[in-house]
């Protein structure tokens, strides 16, 4: 039998997005696609000045680091100058200062200005969720949450491959392509939204300003924070740090390998982004965020076990489907709290800052676990905080009926 579909859910599948939200999706691909090219060159950039490995590893470190101290900051930027012109500031500070690199004589040199740019980095995150917030649509805020982190994982994923093939160009050069790529994406969004009904409230002094204290006191906001910091935890942290090591030292295979089982992750999250936040303007939030935190914990969980090349594949890929249904639903969920009609700075600081300290906390932790005891219990630790997000999601109400009820929508 087929489906029922309501002539309400049919005009949601079919409703344009607005052209200001292609801009931003185009702009943020650029800015990842720019980003791939740079992370591979950075480790080998540093220890071209003479220094060792752990200095090298320092400069990813600090850049996370200031994203961190620098987060509050940003959501008190956006909160007095509204998501645009904050967007812009931190472009362009990411533009400056990646261009900078490209010309440093020494080490430090390449650290002050790489510290600089996480400034900026966050200041771009914190306000460009928040942009993308204030101007989708309600009734397709998970469509457009999937859209948005799809383009940011296609220039993720293609970054290197371009930086692969400008190896020739020398290890200065990929610094240099990127600050221009970052002028070019700022230019075009300043230029494109410069006169947008929809951007323009964001300037706005009259808006409802919505409080860190505001967002806590909502259980669904407090769940998005457990799921944030534990996807930081195991995607961004464990995945890149420990999945590597994992399959030297116990497959006893080459680097080769750790990087496909990163793009076999990476595939899985790609199939299922978009449709993910498209079926969660239809069917809640939570029930994705559920499904995603569970699948990929368990997944995770379970990969310590694997002894064969063939099963941790399969693995890899099942946990990056179940990453891939976490962040479009949990990114909605986020903006039916907040609402079009309030700009929540602190609370979407705070929000990216939970996803910053598990890619922090995560790698310290399992490595501990890998190094002291097995990368058993280093994978099973990470399946189990993926599984206490998912029971902080089982214990809250849907926002989806928030996004109805929006004076926008």
């Amino acid at each position: 039998m087929a489906e029922s579909v309501t002539p309400d859910e049919r005009t949601i599948d079919h409703e344009r997005l607005p052209p200001e939200i292609w801009v931003l999706v185009s702009a943020g691909f650029v800015i990842a696609l720019g980003y791939g090219i740079v992370a591979p060159a950075l480790p080998q950039f540093a220890l071209s000045f003479g220094v060792g490995a752990a200095a090298a590893s320092a400069l990813i470190s600090t850049f996370a680091l200031m994203r961190l101290l620098f987060a509050p900051v940003s959501g008190r930027l956006v909160q007095r100058l509204g998501e645009r012109p904050v967007y812009l500031i931190g472009l362009a500070i990411v533009s400056l200062s990646t261009g900078a690199c490209a010309f440093v004589s020494g080490y430090w040199q390449l650290m002050v200005f790489r510290s600089l740019g996480g400034i900026g980095s966050t200041m771009f995150t914190v306000s460009s969720l928040g942009l993308v917030i204030r101007i989708s649509p309600p009734r397709i805020r998970g469509r457009v949450s999937g859209l948005y982190a799809t383009s940011f994982l296609l220039g993720s994923v293609g970054g290197p491959l371009v930086g692969g093939a400008l190896a020739g160009l020398g290890l200065r050069a990929p610094f240099a392509i990127y600050a221009v790529a970052l002028l070019i994406a700022a230019a075009v969004v300043y230029f494109a939204l410069r006169n947008s009904g929809l951007v323009a409230p964001a300037a706005a002094h009259d808006v409802k300003p919505m409080t860190f204290r505001d967002g806590l006191a909502q259980p669904a906001y407090r769940a998005a924070l457990t799921s944030s910091f534990a996807n930081g935890w195991a995607l961004f942290g464990v995945r890149m740090a420990i999945v590597p090591l994992f399959v030297v030292e116990v497959l006893d295979r080459d680097t080769a390998i750790a990087g496909l089982a990163l793009t076999v992750f990476a595939l899985g999250n790609a199939l299922v982004l978009f449709p993910a936040g498209r079926l969660s303007d239809r069917f809640g939030r939570r029930a994705f965020v559920v499904a995603g935190t569970a699948i990929s914990g368990v997944a995770t969980a379970v990969v310590g076990f694997s002894d064969s090349l063939p099963v941790f594949l399969v693995l890899c890929l099942i946990a990056g489907l179940g990453s891939g249904l976490i962040n479009p639903a949990q990114q909605a969920a986020v903006a039916d709290i907040i609402g079009s009609q309030a700009r929540g700075g602190p609370v979407l600081a705070a929000f990216q800052m939970a996803t910053d300290v598990g890619t922090v906390v995560g790698p310290i932790c399992a490595g501990l676990l890998a190094q002291k005891l097995s990368y058993s219990a280093a994978f099973g630790l990470t399946g189990v905080v993926l599984l206490i997000a998912t029971g902080a999601w089982l214990a809250v109400a849907d926002t989806l009926d928030r996004a109805k009820k929006d004076p926008a929508a």
